[in-house]
């Protein structure tokens, strides 16, 4: 498991290898990935935006933005978490992502980045 607090949100992340699939003739490597976003602080905060930066063994870093996650923008009060799972696909076995969550602090309407810890993707056979 990855982790990563900032400014009172912890971001934890577990990720598992799916499979691989042949996709244009070209091996993709499916992998899901879950994200617990825990408020640890004392405000009311709520997630907006995401930002990725996905890296591959065999290509340039992409990058993905939008808004919130998995079609939903979670309002969390204090104590409370948001987990989710999503999914990437890759053109090499092995990767990693990472990024930031844009979030709003409702006492002070202020928004502020949470960082979302590296984590990596391995295709369980490329360990060995």
């Amino acid at each position: 498991m990855f982790q990563q607090v900032t400014r009172g949100i912890k971001i934890s992340v577990l990720t598992k290898f799916e499979g691989t699939f042949l996709k244009n003739n070209v091996p993709n490597y499916a992998f899901r990935y879950t994200v617990r976003i825990e408020n640890q602080g004392k405000d009311v905060v709520q997630l907006t935006n995401r930002h990725w930066k996905i890296m591959e063994s065999k290509r340039r870093p992409h990058y993905v933005e939008g808004a919130g996650v998995i079609g939903k923008k979670p309002i969390l009060k204090s104590g409370e978490a948001h987990t989710y799972q999503s999914n990437c696909l890759l053109t090499s076995p092995i990767g990693a992502m990472s990024g930031y969550y844009t979030m709003v602090n409702f006492s002070s309407a202020q928004e502020f980045d949470v960082e979302i810890p590296s984590f990596n993707l391995a295709a369980t056979f490329a360990l060995n």
